[in-house]
């Protein structure tokens, strides 16, 4: 990895197959204020690896060993995090997610992190909220490098459960699109929306899920329970643009995505037949100042 200042905000990634998506991802962390990229490679064929070799700012690892295995690609980040994340702010995304915040507009990262330092908050939590359009997914056209949320600019704004799992001490949120689309049988199975992105690292720390949990479980406590809120920010989920048909096909022949990809093989069958996710409550993006009006996301005092 090329030399970065001890200071350095580094965004950690896991990509497959992503050119339709890279160039925004990395331009819109740019702009927020990430400094360097880490990401891992699982065998791309669409360009993706010389796309990323050619950036001055990302460092890229390759492998061909199974996603699955590696619970989703949490090891072969928890290895480079454990090497260079360690005393950093490190950012830890899917290539479909946008991170957002409040004043992330006109503030950057380095600032946020600045002000979680003072208040003595080592992680953040966020939503994960599902971008859609308006007709069939596979419908609509979109280019590489435009800004995904042209092409899918709707969300639900309500239809959100939300627990606290007693074990980790994690929230665990589920509702959205894909609860009331795919999962309306049995809202129980359906994604989980809540993520700790955000964390000042330590090489003692590890995701267990995905970046739905860490340990230690203090790392969790990205919510407040004395009536104040705490920040919170919102990973627009880029994952129903229209490519999302072909991928489902390739998806559920390759069968990494889930533990149990048994029970999943109806809703890779639902992604296939193209479905329309709006619906007559859907609701299109407008900024992060709609969603923390909305209760989607929250300054926490950060004024």
């Amino acid at each position: 990895m090329a030399d970065v200042a001890k200071d350095a905000i580094l965004c950690f990634s896991t990509i497959r197959n992503e050119m339709g998506r890279l160039p925004h991802f990395l331009d819109h962390h740019r702009a927020l204020g990430v400094d360097h990229f880490l990401m891992v490679d699982n065998a791309s064929d669409d360009g993706t690896m010389d796309f990323l070799t050619a950036q001055r700012d990302v460092s890229v690892w390759s492998t061909s060993h199974s996603y699955k295995a590696s619970r989703f690609g949490v090891d072969w980040l928890t290895a480079l995090m454990m090497r260079h994340g360690h005393g950093r702010w490190c950012l830890t995304l899917d290539a479909d997610e946008l991170f957002v915040y409040a004043h992330h507009d006109l503030r950057d990262l380095h600032a946020l992190t600045d002000w979680l330092d003072i208040t003595d908050r080592p992680s953040m939590g966020a939503l994960m909220l599902d971008l859609y359009p308006r007709g069939p997914l596979g419908r609509t056209g979109s280019k590489t490098e435009t800004d995904p949320i042209s092409t899918i600019p709707y969300f639900d704004a309500g239809n959100y459960v939300m627990i606290r799992q007693p074990r980790l001490e994690n929230l665990w949120v589920q509702g959205g699109p894909r609860a009331r689309t795919f999962f309306h049988a049995d809202p129980r199975r359906a994604p989980t929306l809540s993520k700790v992105p955000l964390v000042r690292w330590n090489r003692r720390y590890a995701y267990v899920s995905s970046t739905h949990s860490l340990l230690p479980r203090g790392l969790n406590h990205v919510y407040r329970t004395d009536g104040v809120e705490a920040p919170t920010g919102v990973l627009l989920h880029t994952k129903f643009l229209p490519e999302i048909v072909s991928k489902s096909v390739e998806e559920k022949r390759r069968r990494q995505h889930f533990e149990n990809s048994d029970l999943y093989e109806g809703y890779y069958d639902a992604l296939i037949d193209d479905p329309i996710l709006w619906c007559d409550r859907s609701t299109r993006y407008h900024g992060w100042r709609q969603l923390e009006a909305l209760g989607l996301m929250s300054r926490g005092g950060w004024d």
